[in-house]
């Protein structure tokens, strides 16, 4: 039962229904502020200024209505990549420096360009294809209810219908679409609404630099965005 970022705060009655739809019990919920913290990312203008096309628009929303009947997930989930976490999910996005009214939906892992990307669970590919904001895409049914989207890859591997496993490569790890360095995003839905990947999987967030230390030079190691 996925609470929306944006919900508002208060106590919610839970009612749960049989079969036929009447009330067996009762309980409450309460929504308390997050405090999820703003990010401010410096893009530059050709890059900060692409929009989703009408089909990027309508095939993802098409892919989040998805409800597939079969469960193909299981416990714990599988990290897509083993890179670190630069962004968090729920962080107020600022792009140079003025407010997007939008929030950061998933997560950002440092990776290298190429870089294999596994889907978090089995499931089935709902859709694979080259977007002009988030780039190479793929997207994956994990059933009743839970699915994931992978961005910005260089190269997409999988095909819509494809039936994988975590041991399958769904693309590459790249800086398509409005990115500033190869990273992954992924986003983790439930029934539609984007949840925070780290209730469900162990990610750990990268190290800051020590005060004076010089930055390694990698292509990995710049500031991303998604």
């Amino acid at each position: 039962m996925p609470i929306g970022i944006n919900a508002k705060l208060g106590e919610y009655t839970l009612e749960f229904l049989d079969s036929h739809g009447s009330v067996i019990e009762t309980g409450s919920v309460l929504i308390a502020n997050a405090h999820y913290p703003r990010q401010n990312v410096v893009l530059p203008k050709a890059v900060a200024n692409l929009k989703s096309s009408p089909e990027e628009r309508e095939g993802v929303n098409e892919f989040r209505a998805e409800e597939t009947p079969e469960r193909f997930w299981k416990e714990p989930l599988r990290r897509p990549i083993p890179g670190c976490v630069t962004s968090l999910f729920g962080v107020g996005r600022y792009i140079n420096g003025k407010p997007t009214g939008d929030y950061h939906a998933g997560i950002d892992q440092r990776g290298a360009a190429g870089t294999p990307i596994h889907p978090v669970a089995d499931g089935i590919v709902r859709l694979a294809a080259q977007y002009e904001l988030r780039g190479g895409t793929v997207a994956v049914d994990h059933g009743q209810g839970l699915t994931s989207i992978y961005l910005h890859m260089s190269r997409v591997v999988a095909k819509a219908g494809d039936h994988v496993t975590t041991a399958d490569v769904l693309g590459l790890v790249g800086s398509t679409g409005r990115s500033t360095a190869p990273h992954l995003h992924w986003t983790l839905y439930v029934h539609g609404e984007p949840v925070n990947p780290n209730q469900w999987i162990r990610n750990v967030p990268c190290t800051p630099r020590a005060p004076g230390k010089s930055p390694r030079r990698s292509t990995a190691a710049k500031s991303r965005a998604s």
